[in-house]
């Protein structure tokens, strides 16, 4: 394969809901692109993309995947992205370094709420788009409905570039107004008849020529001019336009396939290669430190791996843009994430599975390569003296999570060692090993997200695991002031112990003033404040010390002691042996021995004195609230609504956004187990959801009682 230059290089990614197509169009791309000799399809598991065993599984896109085809002397890198929003994370891998993205429109059900998110997480990238409505020839195609979703959703910028002749089985032909042509296939597609567009369509094709040709001036003061003066704009005046308002993200072109037919697939590699900005045209890649990396070849090398799988046979790939200079095969680079210097022994071009080795990608380029020793995802490798890092790619938080364990407990570390592999492949699977909860905790984008990965350690690496119900991470406090004191005396020959602590505990909030004078017993209490000491608890909030001795009661070197005992019991809280939170502790007095006390004898009479108050002082379970906002189409408000109440959910707003109905309402995390399962059912997979911890709130009484019954029950068997 021959070394394209920068200005030769296209990057696109495939996006679109599941079920739109973007895997059928991938492989009539690499069909017409002489990449492979004969199309497969996702029936018969043998598409070039979707070529991992837990995709033949479930016939659809689990990964997002690297590809490439030639045509008219470009290099056009693309990447199929999976449509289910439980694997997101390659599509925003895949727009990260990307240029254009290709959305993908099922002719049958116009822009869905899939769509349109993906679409917003485009113009947060600001990465330009084409529309291509595939499927025109289902007997359920409604191409106007498309083309009015399309334009309720994205505005204006929408702008048809063909329209299919005869929506239906029978589709077989699209007019073109940008060529002002019709094009027409036979059964098997491919290359198409172009032929003048017949007399019955002339008024609607010059109808949406003139509007194409405002489009396109409207990007450019010249070219606006040149309409004004002409009145029309020539076909280079318009690809010029065109251009120009896909850089800005002002213009939106419209195109029509039938992938699976291969119709209508070859003009649009056509517009790709001729109209679509190459990577030198795309604006250049900010920098952590303000620079910017411009896609020159001649630059220092410096490049990006924004994915890693693991191949059978080959171990780890690594799958990297190369944002400026050239990259060659033995080139020595250094890791400027961890300073590990890396050597690249190999470099390849990717078509899925297949791997055509080259010698040299320039920037621009995307390629693979294999065994480097440390580099992960969001890496950066960078020659002698080039100093560029770029920003992380950010992906959505969890909105699902399940305990797992193995089966046989002899696996526990091996399924350890592949929860973290399958982590470094898919950056939106989150394992936590909870110290607090006892269990290991994964997070996910949904339930099917966590059953794949379960299907994937069981058929590819024969261990089989349970999901399991997992806990909540509530938190202690209180909620009055409370006094509690401990004498620990323990004499057994010798040397004995001995400590007495007295204490008062209350609830701390922020700027709160120091303590000077407590009601204890009916009878007033100063006290004389002589030292505070902070402490951010790493579970949150936090832990407040207060030396209120007078008289050398307590010597001051037991009171690290004191404060130790404490933090045990905080660690563990009286209620539920959850973590314990925001609170003050102000001890005021107590005795100690000349001989006998020491710092264990305080570590227990603080330990004891504070969970005697703590039950004393209106103790309360907190648990963890999380903020959620559901797109849902307006047809089925009423059930996803009647479903948040039974979830003690608070509604805390609701908007229109671009058709679809937002709600913005705040959740118990314990109401929310199996939540985009249960979303799915009830909408028929048209809603999606994003959920974000917000704070921590008092459990309702009848809530705590069933907690603190559960516990003690627990604790019983125990």
């Amino acid at each position: 394969m021959k070394v394209y230059q920068s200005n030769e290089i296209k990057n696109i990614a495939l996006i679109g809901n599941a079920g739109s197509g973007k895997t059928t169009l991938a492989e009539a791309m690499l069909f017409e692109g002489g990449v492979i000799t004969r199309r497969g399809n996702v029936e018969d598991n043998n598409t070039v993309s979707d070529y991992n065993p837990v995709e033949h599984e479930y016939k659809n896109s689990v990964f997002s995947t690297v590809l490439y085809t030639e045509w008219l002397g470009k290099k056009i890198n693309f990447i199929d992205t999976p449509g289910a929003d439980d694997f997101s994370g390659g599509v925003i891998s895949a727009l990260n370094v990307v240029d254009t993205g290709l959305m993908l429109i099922n002719a049958q059900n116009g822009i869905e709420v899939g769509t349109e998110i993906i679409g917003r997480r485009a113009a947060e990238l600001n990465k330009p788009l084409i529309f291509v409505v595939n499927q025109l020839d289902h007997d359920k195609a409604n191409f106007e409905q498309c083309i009015e979703s399309a334009k309720t959703n994205f505005g204006s910028k929408v702008s048809i570039v063909q329209y299919p002749v005869n929506v239906g089985v029978n589709f077989n032909a699209v007019v073109d107004v940008l060529k002002m042509k019709m094009y027409q296939w036979g059964a098997d597609g491919g290359e198409p008849e172009i032929l003048d567009i017949p007399d019955s369509e002339i008024d609607k094709a010059n109808e949406f020529h003139n509007e194409l040709v405002e489009s396109a001036a409207e990007n450019d003061e010249a070219l606006m001019e040149l309409y004004f003066d002409k009145g029309t704009l020539t076909e280079d005046e318009m690809r010029e336009g065109m251009k120009k308002g896909m850089i800005a993200c002002d213009f939106f072109p419209v195109f029509c396939v039938s992938a699976k037919k291969d119709m209508g697939v070859r003009r649009l590699m056509e517009f790709i290669g001729n109209i679509v900005p190459n990577v030198t045209e795309m604006p250049a890649i900010p920098t952590i430190s303000g620079r910017e990396a411009k896609c020159d070849p001649n630059a220092p090398t410096s490049v990006f791996v924004f994915k890693t799988s693991i191949e059978p046979h080959i171990g780890e790939v690594s799958y990297f843009k190369v944002i400026s200079g050239k990259i060659k095969e033995g080139d020595d680079l250094t890791n400027i994430n961890n300073s590990i210097k890396e050597r690249v022994s190999q470099l390849y071009v990717i078509a899925g599975r297949n791997r055509e080795r080259v010698s040299e990608l320039v920037a621009g380029d995307i390629g693979a390569t294999v065994k480097l020793k440390n580099t992960k995802n969001n890496h950066t490798l960078n020659c002698k003296d080039c100093d560029f890092v770029y920003k992380d790619i950010k992906f959505p938080a969890p909105k699902y999570r399940t305990a797992v364990k193995a089966h046989d407990d002899s696996d526990d570390e091996k399924l350890g060692e592949l929860l973290h592999r399958m982590h470094e492949e898919d950056p939106t699977i989150l394992i936590e090993y909870s110290k607090e909860l006892k269990q290991i905790i994964l997070h996910g984008q949904g339930e099917f997200h966590m059953n794949t990965l379960k299907w994937r350690l069981s058929h590819n690496d024969h261990i089989e695991i349970d999901f399991l119900t997992p806990k909540i991470p509530y938190r202690e406090t209180i909620t009055k002031l409370a006094q509690g004191d401990y004498r620990h005396k323990k004499q057994s020959g010798g040397s004995g112990q001995f400590g007495e602590v007295h204490m008062i505990i209350e609830p701390y909030t922020e700027g709160m003033p120091d303590p000077v004078m407590y009601k204890l017993e009916g009878k007033d209490m100063k006290v004389n404040l002589r030292g505070t000491d902070v402490t951010e608890l790493s579970w949150g909030g936090k832990l407040v010390f207060c030396n209120c001795i007078v008289g050398g009661a307590i010597d001051t070197r037991f009171l690290p002691a004191i404060q130790k005992g404490i933090m045990e019991k905080m660690d563990e809280g009286p209620l539920t042996g959850s973590y314990a939170r925001d609170i003050r502790v102000v001890v005021y007095d107590g005795k100690m021995h000349a001989v006998d006390s020491n710092e264990i004898s305080f570590r227990l009479a603080g330990r004891h004195a504070f969970s005697a108050a703590f039950k004393n002082a209106g103790p309360k379970i907190l648990e963890p609230m999380y903020n959620i906002e559901i797109l849902v189409p307006e047809d089925r408000m009423g059930d996803v609504m009647s479903d948040l109440q039974t979830r003690r959910a608070m509604i805390m707003g609701m908007e229109v956004e671009k058709g679809f109905q937002k709600i913005l309402a705040k959740v118990p995390l314990k109401e929310m187990n199996k939540y985009s399962t249960t979303l799915s059912s009830l909408t028929r997979g048209r809603a999606q959801f994003t959920m974000k911890f917000d704070t921590y709130e008092k459990v309702p009484n009848e809530v705590q009682s069933e907690l603190l019954a559960a516990y003690q029950e627990e604790t019983a068997e125990v």
